[in-house]
C-alpha cells in the first residue's frame, strides 16, 4: 500500500509540474479589493469587492495626469507654489519659485509619484487645487465611475477621497486610450532638462517583474495599504488589473495577467464591412459595419454566442444611415451591440415595389 501511495503521489506531482494551469480556478489574491478587465470592452474577467468604496492613495494620479494632459497645457511651465513644496509625502523635491512644464512634472507625477508636482500641476491647470479637484470629479462622473469622489489631486488620505477597483480600472481603460498618456506610462525613465538625473519608475511589473506589463500607477500610504493600477498586452488582448490593500501586489497582479492571458481570447464576432440583412416587409438591404468587433472570451464561451439582427424600418434611408444593430448575447445576457450603417451602393427607397412604382409611373408619365 505505502508503494502504491508514493507511485500515486510521484504521479500527481508530475502532471501537477508538467500541467501547472489546468482548469479555470480563479487566481487567489492578498487583496482585499481587486479586478481584472479587458481594457476594450470593458468586460470583467475576474473581481473581488470590486465596486465596494475604498481609499486609494497615489493611483489618484492616473486622474490627475489624464486631466492635465487633455487641457492641452503641456508646455506651459507651472511655478511651484509654497502650497506645493511643502505637500507631505513623495516627491519631487521642487523648490519654491521653480518653473517645470507640465509635461515634466506629468513624469515626475506618474514615475516618482511627486505630490509636489500634483500640487503644481493642479494649481497651474485648475487655477487652484480646488478648480483642479472639480474637475477630476466632473470627469469621474462623465466616465461613469459611480463610488468616486476626488478630494486632492495626489491621494492623501482623506474620509472624503476615495473610489473602487472597478472605478479604477475604468478610469485607466480611459487614459490609456490617448497617446500621451501611453508614453508617460510605459516609460521606465525620464530625465528632465531641469534635472541632473533620471526619474526611475517605481513600477516594477513595468521594469522588472512582468515582460508583458505596459504601464501602470502605484500607490501607497499606511493606512490605506498598498494600492496598485497596471497594464499588461499579449497575443492582442489587452488587460487592466487593479488591487486595493493588497500586502502582495506585485505578485497578484501577475497572478490575475497570466489566468486572465491563459483563459480567454479576443474573439472576432463581426467583421468590417458589407453585410445584407432582412427587413420586416421581407426586403434586403445591404449594410455596412464601419469596424472588426473583438470580445474576450473562453473556448467554452466562443461556442454559446447568440448573434440578432434588429433592423428600424422607415420610409426612406439616405446614405450612412444607422439601419440596425447586430447584438450579441451570451448566457441571455447582451454583450455587444454594433450598429449598422447604410450602404453607399444601396438604393435608398425602402423596398423593390415602391422602385418599381416609381419607374412604372415614369414610363407611362402617370406622376
Amino acid at each position: 500500500m505505502r508503494r502504491i501511495a508514493i507511485t500515486t503521489l510521484i504521479l500527481i506531482l508530475f502532471f501537477t509540474t508538467l500541467f501547472p494551469n489546468i482548469g479555470h480556478a480563479t487566481p487567489s489574491v492578498s487583496a482585499k479589493n481587486a479586478v481584472l478587465i479587458e481594457e476594450s470592452t470593458g468586460r470583467i474577467l475576474f473581481e473581488k469587492n470590486a465596486h465596494e468604496k475604498s481609499s486609494i492613495a497615489s493611483i489618484t494620479k492616473i486622474m490627475t495626469a489624464i486631466v492635465a494632459i487633455e487641457s492641452g497645457m503641456l508646455k506651459e511651465k507651472a511655478t511651484a507654489s509654497n502650497r506645493a513644496v511643502y505637500t507631505e509625502g513623495s516627491s519631487i523635491y521642487l523648490k519654491e519659485g521653480e518653473k517645470m512644464t507640465i509635461e515634466d512634472l506629468l513624469y515626475g507625477l506618474m514615475l516618482r509619484s511627486g505630490n509636489d508636482a500634483a500640487m503644481a500641476i493642479s494649481e497651474h491647470v485648475g487655477g487652484s487645487m480646488e478648480g483642479f479637484v472639480h474637475l477630476m470629479n466632473e470627469k469621474a462622473s462623465w466616465l461613469g465611475m459611480s463610488n468616486t469622489n476626488f478630494e486632492n489631486p495626489h491621494g492623501l488620505d482623506s474620509d472624503k477621497h476615495y473610489s473602487s477597483a472597478y472605478d479604477m480600472a475604468l478610469l485607466m481603460s480611459y487614459a490609456m486610450k490617448d497617446k500621451e498618456f501611453q508614453k508617460i506610462t510605459s516609460a521606465k525613465s525620464y530625465k528632465s532638462e531641469q534635472r541632473s538625473y533620471s526619474w526611475q519608475n517605481k513600477n516594477k511589473l513595468l521594469t522588472m517583474y512582468y515582460k508583458y506589463c505596459t504601464g501602470g500607477k502605484t500607490g501607497f500610504t499606511k493606512k490605506t495599504g498598498r494600492t496598485l493600477v497596471s497594464t499588461a498586452s499579449k497575443d492582442g488582448m489587452n488587460l487592466i488589473a487593479v488591487t486595493l490593500d493588497a500586502p502582495d501586489d506585485w505578485r497578484d497582479h501577475m497572478k490575475m495577467f497570466d489566468w486572465g492571458f491563459e483563459n480567454y481570447e479576443m474573439e472576432s464576432l463581426i467583421k468590417q464591412g458589407q453585410t445584407t440583412v432582412e427587413t420586416d416587409s421581407q426586403t434586403s438591404l445591404t449594410g455596412v459595419i464601419k469596424e472588426d468587433r473583438l470580445y474576450p472570451l473562453t473556448n467554452e464561451e466562443k461556442e454559446l454566442i447568440n448573434k440578432k439582427i434588429l433592423i428600424q424600418e422607415q420610409e426612406q434611408y439616405e446614405n450612412g444611415d444607422k439601419i440596425g444593430l447586430a447584438i450579441f448575447s451570451l448566457d441571455n445576457n447582451r454583450i455587444l451591440e454594433v450598429p449598422i450603417f447604410m450602404s453607399s451602393d444601396e438604393p435608398t427607397e425602402k423596398n423593390f415595389m415602391d422602385d418599381f412604382i416609381s419607374i412604372f409611373k415614369k414610363i407611362f408619365r402617370l406622376g
